[in-house]
This record gives structure tokens, C-alpha cells and sequence, in this order.
């Protein structure tokens, strides 16, 4: 998918900058081997035919045999070589778990309570759950990438393009979710920053960069590096950072097309709330369904994963359920690709499109055909079409998921839910215990326990050991001594408040396996 204002800019090795619009060729595809369905193919045939396609048991890569030579395109046919995916001698470049971290986040325990969900909005209507989302992604290739594709900007381009097309194939079938490329950028003159072995200096990096050298707005944005990182990590991402302009991004290490699409599909899922599933699964919590092949977010299997696991999906569930993503719901109006019907996007000749045929079977089926409506028929899909007509106004299609959040309602004139809303920063939530940020309720409980685990931090310390200044118990460092946590009462509120939750470590105090409080 690419965005309606898709843009893409190479530096040249002369010191230019040069800028184009539109997708090209539309040379991207996506679909199944015939006659199976349990079968999955993203492929292109922009110079040649090269992408991923497996029959449900093993995956195979094909790809031309030659390349262009610099800055160009190869001439005349091209000899293929198709070969199953390798054996991973480490699960993705992990060699221990939560590599791609960008944060010391643990996961939740087993017992942890999940949120309710509010009162549906209607009885078959989607939620935001099964309502399709849209990643917004940039794609920064850096100079090593641009040198591994024999200095070729096309070869690049393409590279990069069929990688986030074997994702969102990836993201469509499972999450309900599509990546939509608004831009992309390619460093052939040499990077922009500093890329090294630290993956977590070259993330941070890329996020300034993001902020102070990126016109184009954009959920995420990914750097796909031409670098094999010699750390215990083969990419990093911000945990839950999608929709944040510093840190809704990651870091992605080269492989074969197969592979970094898979390293992709993780990165971007830390983004989208999902943790590293290692120690879920040795506590029996979360387990692999598919044990030869591994999940995406495990460390487990021998091939390249095609699935998240179950937990995978609770997790981005929750994410969104907490408020998380406000950003996925604002569907494109239209692509950049040539019109086509089938593809799910109402463009230039058509009236409707419900999507594929077995899109069509599932919803707007009776209202759209070959996208045409049927007779009478004022819309046929959306969250405010019901029965080939628009819902009234006022009609709630979008609900709130927490008290941060504002609910959507039909406007009477369209099928499609407005724009996803949510309450500016710094009202007050969780019973004045938190403030609402990006339509998440932060409390400082909860931040601590992100950073720190899930019984850090008790009170004891607060109240005790931390307002002492002491080895025993501080908020932090100060010189050769230790600096006091207040105990004073915040912003002439009644009731107490601890500090700003940092290490707030005690050497005297020990949590459950002995962790330091």
C-alpha cells in the first residue's frame, strides 16, 4: 500500500537532493497460490520477479540472478533463482531474551486483570478490534543498504518496498492491520547519522532525525540498515511508541528479504505494544502453536515465523483497548497505486469496493458488485453503513476505550467513522491519580511498573527509606552524596504523592527473587 501522497528523496553522491512523487510501476503484489488456502505470496516484478511465497508448510524466496549496475535498471530478461529459506542458526539474530527492547519493559504476570471492555456499541458492529487499522510507516534506507543493492537507488527502493509488503501481508492476515508506505528515503551519499553497533544511540538518533529532518508526517518510521549488528540484537524498537513523534520508530538489521520482513513485522509490533514473548512462555503462560516454524515474537522455531503467537495478539489488543494507537484509525482516503477493484479503496470509476471476494462474502456483498452499487444501495461498507444505507446522525461507531479517549459518532452523510479522537494532554484521570497523554492514562504506578517490573517500588520505600538520602534509599545522586525525596504534598493536592518514579532503588530492601526496591 502506498500513501496517496507518497514521496520518495535519495541524496546523491554529488551532493543533490532529488525528490519524486508517484509509485512507479505498480509492480507489488499480494495472494495465494491456487488452489490453496492455506498459502501466502507477496511478490514484485519490478526488475525481475523477487519476493516470498510459501504452500503452508515451507517458505521459498525468488529473486533475480543479476543486479543493475549503478544508479540503473538491468536490461533484457533476467535468470531466477528460487531456494527455501535457510535454517536460522539464531532465531532472528536473538541471542537472549527481549533483544529488541528499547526499554528494560517485563511483561505483565499471568495473573494480571485485563480491562474490561465497555458496552458494545451495537451488536455486529466491529470494535477496535476488529476494525481495520493503518500504519502510517517511513522507510529510512541507510548507506550500507544502498551499498549491499550495488549502490543502486532503484534496487534499493524496490528491496525496501517488498519488505513492507510481505509485512503488511504479514499484519493484514492476522491483525486486522495494513502498512501503508507515506514515504520513503534513501541515504546514497553517506548517513545521515551515526549508525553502530548500539542499537539503542542509533534508535535515539534516528528519532531526532525524525523530528528535525522528516516533512512528512507519519505513525513510524524505520531505519533498515545494510548493517549485520555484531550486539545480541538484530533491530530495536520503542515499546507501545507508535503515534509518537519520538518514539514511534526502530531499528532494522539486513537479511534476506524473508528475514528482514520478519525483524520488520517485530520491531513494529514492539511499537504496537507487544513484548518479547521468552519468559511468557517458560512459565507456561504463552506457548508457540507452531514449534517447527516459531512465532514472530518468540525466540523459538527454525524457519522463518509467518504467525504471532496468541499473547502476541492479546497484547496488541490491550494496547489498543488501553487507548493505545489513536493514530490506526484514520483510514486513507485513496492510494497512490492505479485504481483497481478489489483492493478496498473506494478511486476514481468506482462507486464502492468491498475488497477481495471473500472480503465481499464477509460484508457489503449484497450492496457492492464488481464496485457498483446495487440498486438503492447508498454505501456498502464502513462503520456507519448498515444495510447498504448510511447510518442516522449521532449514531455511536466508534466508542471510547477509556476515559481519556472521546467517542465517534456517524456523521448521517458517510459510511465511513470521523477521524479517531482523544482528550488533550494533561486532563485528569484514574481518579486524579494520572494525566491523560496520546489517549493513555500515565500514572506514575504504572510508569514504575513498566520500567521496573510489576512489584517495584513499594510505598515503604517512598515514605521510609528514600526521603533518608541515604546508600540506603534516594532519589538519585547528587555530587559524592545521595539527594532526599520529598514527602511534601504535590501542587497543593490533600493527598500524598511519591517523586517522579526513577531507580528509587534501597540496598535494605528486597523485592520477590531478591531485586532490589
Amino acid at each position: 500500500l502506498l500513501s496517496s501522497q507518497y514521496v520518495e528523496r535519495h541524496f546523491s553522491r554529488e551532493g543533490t537532493t532529488q525528490h519524486s512523487t508517484g509509485a512507479g510501476d505498480h509492480c507489488y503484489y499480494q495472494g495465494k497460490l491456487r488452489g490453496n488456502p492455506h498459502s501466502f505470496a507477496a511478490l514484485s516484478t519490478c526488475q525481475g520477479l523477487h519476493g516470498v511465497f510459501s504452500d503452508g508448510n515451507l517458505t521459498y524466496i525468488v529473486e533475480p540472478q543479476e543486479v543493475a549496475g549503478p544508479w540503473g535498471a538491468p536490461q533484457g530478461p533476467l535468470p531466477h533463482l528460487i531456494y527455501r529459506t535457510p535454517l536460522l542458526p539464531d532465531p532472528l539474530g536473538c541471542r537472549e531474551p527481549g533483544c529488541l527492547f528499547a526499554v528494560p519493559a517485563q511483561s505483565a504476570p499471568p495473573n494480571r486483570p485485563r480491562l474490561r471492555r465497555k458496552r458494545q456499541v451495537r451488536r455486529g458492529h466491529p470494535t477496535v478490534h476488529s476494525e481495520t487499522k493503518y500504519v502510517e510507516l517511513i522507510v529510512i534506507n541507510d548507506h550500507q543498504l544502498f551499498e549491499q543493492m550495488r549502490q543502486s537507488v532503484v534496487l534499493t527502493s524496490n528491496f525496501a518496498k517488498s519488505v513492507v509488503n510481505l509485512a503488511d501481508v504479514i499484519y493484514k492476515e492476522q491483525l486486522n492491520t495494513r502498512i501503508v508506505l507515506v514515504a520513503m528515503e534513501t541515504w546514497a551519499d553517506g548517513d545521515k547519522i551515526q549508525v553502530q553497533d548500539d542499537l539503542l544511540e542509533t534508535l535515539a538518533r534516528l528519532m531526532v532525525y525524525r523530528r528535525e529532518g522528516l516533512p512528512e508526517p507519519s505513525d513510524a518510521t524505520h531505519l533498515f540498515s545494510g548493517r549485520t549488528f555484531q550486539s545480541t540484537s538484530s533491530g530495536a524498537a520503542y515499546v507501545g511508541g507508535i503515534c509518537s513523534l519520538s518514539h514511534g520508530g526502530g531499528v532494522n538489521e539486513y537479511g534476506n528479504m524473508g528475514a528482514m520482513a520478519v525483524t520488520l513485522a517485530q520491531t513494529l509490533g514492539q511499537n504496537l505494544g507487544m513484548m518479547w514473548n521468552k519468559h511468557r512462555s517458560s512459565a507456561g503462560d504463552c506457548k508457540c502453536p507452531d514449534i517447527w516454524l516459531g512465532c514472530i515474537m518468540e525466540d523459538t522455531g527454525f524457519y522463518l515465523p509467518r504467525k504471532f503467537s496468541r499473547c502476541s495478539i492479546d497484547e496488541y489488543n490491550q494496547f489498543l483497548q488501553e487507548g493505545g494507537g489513536s493514530c490506526l484509525f484514520n483510514k486513507p482516503l485513496k492510494l497512490l497505486d492505479p485504481p483497481e477493484c478489489g483492493n478496498g479503496f473506494v478511486e476514481a470509476g468506482e462507486e464502492c469496493d468491498c475488497g477481495s471476494v471473500q472480503e465481499c462474502s464477509r460484508a457489503g456483498g449484497n450492496c457492492c458488485k464488481k464496485c457498483t452499487l446495487t440498486h438503492d444501495a447508498m454505501c456498502s461498507d464502513g462503520l456507519c453503513c448498515r444495510r447498504c444505507k448510511y447510518e442516522p446522525r449521532g449514531v455511536s461507531c466508534r466508542e471510547a476505550v477509556n476515559e481519556c479517549d472521546i467517542a465517534e459518532t456517524c456523521t448521517g452523510d458517510s459510511s465511513q467513522c470521523p477521524p479517531n479522537l482523544h482528550k488533550l494532554d494533561g486532563y485528569y484521570c484514574d481518579h486524579e491519580q494520572g494525566r491523560c497523554y496520546g489517549g493513555r492514562c500515565k500514572t506514575r504506578d504504572r510508569q514504575c511498573q513498566v520500567l521496573w517490573g510489576h512489584a517495584a517500588a513499594d510505598r515503604f520505600c517512598y515514605e521510609k527509606l528514600n526521603v533518608e538520602g541515604t546508600e540506603r534509599g534516594s532519589c538519585g545522586r547528587k555530587g559524592s552524596g545521595w539527594v532526599q525525596c520529598s514527602k511534601q504534598p504535590q501542587q497543593g493536592r490533600a493527598v500524598w504523592l511519591p517523586p517522579l518514579c526513577q531507580h528509587l532503588w534501597s540496598s535494605s530492601a528486597r523485592g520477590p527473587g531478591g531485586r532490589h526496591q
